[in-house]
């Protein structure tokens, strides 16, 4: 009895009074205690039926009960006998801590006592014995050898691989719900879902069906569900989904299956099975009675409450209930949530009591995670950006404060911009918002940029999203900027604030543009050649300097892309091939109109002050071929840049029109051998955007487009 002799040893010798109050209230508290023997505990253990583990995974090899491991089992087994005597014997019998017992152990050169090396041994022993007992035990233990080892992808070869999971499918297939319900075991079939065939997966799913709800329940078996979704077919997910219906409202709060039914949610199910599942949230009734109406199952809530009318109220308590439940539980990361909401905001009435609860219930998260999970997903976004766009000024800017350290991750993701082009759009404080959003956009809030800051916004405006809310305020909501869910909430929102926002948009976009422009237009002016790289930093130059308000900043910025263009000693060749690129030959067909080319009137919308760029490249153009500007422009009007060239003499308030005709009449010989035969490089930047190029196949072609229109145009000026 080391371990009592230890107990004993540590406890101090009770005061003679306390052993008296302890006498008095066993006397007058009579107590009733039932003594277990341990053989007759191990027998009601191994009686019972096979329940799901709840011991943590790093609790040693057990089979779904928690045993105590080889380290600590003498040590708890003298513990638990203690504390069986204690209670019969109480205080009173303890001896005093002063009073030693003669000590019949003894020590082993290692330090340990003999009686607790065979207590461990004891213990060891009786464990073993009793997952022996267990069914399937030997299944167990050897499907867990050969996790041990496949669970190590690198440092098994391929063909031995095969082997273990064909060894592994053989103890597992009929016994499958045997596994799933103990923390170590379930990991085996995981692992065989990963590495098995698709007819292998189906039979694992075949053989849980009907269990998949409770496996969502348990705290282990509900990522055997997830793997079954990710790694199985159509058939397996149509195994699945079903047993989810009708528990939607309850399993939506359970702490374990409330994940896998938003993952079956968001990443497996089809549309008409979300419907289903999303119309469980408007009540009881939805829960019960399938949908009976003909065509696909939707669940647009405004299309059901046109139908049945009277279900209004019931329907849109239930739906304000279970929202309000998840948000104060801070469960508020799921997108079934989030399309719940939306459903909830398109169907309350502008300026109403629900509408003004709604918002103050987006608000009341003090930590602000309801909002910043709602901001990154599709339907959240929209929410964000009609409470926007419905608030008043005071709810605009506490939504927006919550965002804070947040719009740089905003402005990358696909949803999340939406929420900071609402902002510009609705929020009439234009000295807050540039403070606000401006600063984490840039990573500064001084109008030069350092050169990590350059690349960070090099970074962000050739992203597909990020751009956008760089470009937004300069280009306005251009469609091939803007993809369509884009331009969708953008008017839906100016519809709205008609009625909600004071402000001008006209003015509202110059004020924001003030802040916005000067440090983009600097950056430019520094250094232009990393932004022409791509298309979309092509794209970027052009729209903010057609977009931006004139002054000193647009001018150097003009300047600074013409020196890049002329250059005659330019060494850097990715350079030289950038600007022969179509998107560089586009951009600087923009510029040289002076405006964006409008598809629906076919003209060119002339921006205001004119850019007066088509004059200064020009100017540029003569200083670089010699004085007379035969040299360089004439080089441009036979190879790629020839449609650049055509943009002069169709620009308006061109004012060297006259010269470049001379020059191009100079040089016809030579336009007229490229026009009609082999291209030396095809045009750039033609209709709607594209090459004007067709190089033919060997031995002649269809020449260069742009060419061939310079010199149609130089035939109607001989002949006016």
């Amino acid at each position: 009895m080391a371990g009592l002799k230890r107990k004993l040893q540590a406890s101090s010798v009770p005061h003679k009074s306390s052993i008296k109050k302890q006498k008095q209230k066993q006397e007058t508290k009579p107590t009733l205690k039932t003594k277990v023997s341990a053989t007759n505990l191990e027998t009601e253990t191994d009686s019972d039926p096979i329940v799901e583990s709840e011991t943590p995974e790093f609790s040693g090899e057990d089979d779904g009960v928690s045993w105590p491991s080889e380290d600590d089992a003498g040590l708890n087994s003298n513990q638990g006998r203690f504390s069986e005597e204690e209670d019969e014997a109480g205080f009173e019998d303890q001896e005093p801590a002063n009073v030693t017992r003669p000590d019949s152990s003894t020590t082993d050169p290692k330090g340990l006592s003999t009686s607790s090396k065979e207590s461990h041994a004891k213990q060891k022993a009786l464990a073993q014995e009793r997952r022996a007992s267990k069914p399937n035990a030997d299944s167990i233990a050897r499907s867990k050898k050969l996790w041990e080892r496949l669970r190590r992808k690198s440092h098994v070869p391929l063909a031995e691989r095969k082997k273990l999971v064909a060894e592994l499918f053989d103890i597992v297939t009929g016994h499958v719900k045997d596994f799933v319900l103990k923390h170590d075991s379930v990991r085996v079939i995981q692992t065989a879902i990963k590495y098995a065939n698709l007819d292998q997966r189906r039979m694992i799913a075949r053989e849980l069906k009907g269990e998949f709800r409770g496996l969502a329940e348990s705290r282990y078996a509900k990522f055997l569900v997830g793997k079954l979704l990710v790694h199985g077919d159509k058939e397996t997910r149509d195994l699945i989904v079903p047993e989810f219906y009708g528990h939607v409202r309850r399993l939506i709060k359970h702490p374990e299956a409330s994940w896998i039914l938003d993952d079956i949610y968001r990443g497996a199910a089809t549309t008409e099975q979300k419907a289903i599942l999303l119309r469980e949230w408007y009540g009881a009734e939805f829960s019960i009675f399938k949908h009976e109406g003909k065509g696909p199952v939707s669940a647009e809530l405004k299309a059901i409450l046109v139908e049945r009318p009277e279900k209004r109220k019931p329907v849109m308590h239930a739906l304000h209930e279970m929202i309000n439940l998840l948000v104060q539980k801070k469960t508020a990361g799921f997108t079934m949530l989030h399309d719940a909401m939306l459903q909830y905001l398109l169907n309350v009435t502008p300026g109403s009591t629900e509408m003004t609860d709604f918002i103050e219930l987006l608000k009341g998260d003090e930590e602000g995670d309801l909002l910043k999970n709602l901001a990154f997903t599709k339907s959240g976004a929209r929410v964000v950006c009609l409470a926007l766009a419905y608030g008043n000024a005071k709810d605009r800017k506490q939504i927006l404060r919550v965002y804070k350290n947040t719009f740089s991750a905003m402005a990358y993701d696909a949803n999340g911009h939406q929420v900071i082009l609402a902002a510009y759009d609705v929020i009439d404080d234009t000295v807050l918002l540039p403070k606000t959003i401006f600063p984490e956009l840039l990573g500064t809030s001084s109008v030069d940029l350092d050169d990590n800051q350059r690349q960070a916004l090099l970074a962000a405006v050739t992203d597909l999203n990020a751009r956008i809310p760089f470009l937004y305020l300069f280009a306005g909501k251009a469609k091939a900027m803007l993809p369509t869910e884009d331009l969708d909430m953008l008017s839906t929102i100016h519809t709205i604030r008609t009625s909600t926002s004071k402000k001008d948009p006209a003015a509202r976009r110059m004020e924001l543009l003030a802040h916005l422009s000067p440090p983009l237009l600097r950056c430019i002016a520094a250094d232009p050649a990393p932004f022409i790289r791509s298309s979309f930093g092509c794209q970027f130059v052009t729209e903010v300097l057609l977009g931006a308000p004139a002054g000193e900043l647009r001018i150097e910025a003009l300047n600074a892309i013409i020196a890049l263009v002329t250059a005659t000693e330019n060494t850097d060749d990715n350079v030289k091939e950038a600007l022969d690129a179509p998107s560089a030959g586009k951009m600087l067909k923009t510029l040289v109109q002076g405006g964006r080319y409008n598809t629906k009137t076919q003209k060119v919308e002339q921006v205001s002050p004119a850019l007066d760029f088509h004059n200064r490249l020009f100017e540029k153009l003569e200083e670089g071929g010699g004085g007379d500007g035969r040299g360089v422009v004439v080089e441009w009007a036979v190879g790629k840049k020839s449609f650049i060239v055509l943009a002069f003499l169709e620009a308006e308030g061109f004012a060297y029109g006259e010269r470049l005709v001379g020059v191009l009449e100079e040089g016809r010989g030579r336009l007229e051998g490229v026009a009609g035969g082999v291209s030396e490089g095809g045009g750039v930047g033609g209709k709607g955007g594209k090459m004007g190029v067709r190089e033919g196949k060997k031995g002649g072609g269809a020449g260069n487009r742009g060419t061939r229109m310079l010199l149609e145009k130089l035939d109607a000026a001989d002949g006016g």
